[in-house]
């Protein structure tokens, strides 16, 4: 089963799970999780983008 991600949505205020998300690495080479919160708020407007930062890979 895969894991649920979730994210923070800054339009609701409150953790939300992300859909579609993918993997993607920051302009400063951290990685993150970008996706949609598709809460009762943002749903009308097609989603929010989340994004929520993971932690460094270990060497």
């Amino acid at each position: 089963m895969a894991e649920v991600m979730k994210g923070f949505c800054v339009r609701c205020k409150q953790t939300r799970e992300l859909q579609d998300a993918k993997e993607i690495t920051l302009k400063n080479g951290r990685r993150a999780l970008k996706g949609k919160a598709m809460c009762e708020i943002c749903k009308p407007k097609g989603g929010t983008v989340v994004f929520r930062i993971l932690p460094a890979l270990k060497k």
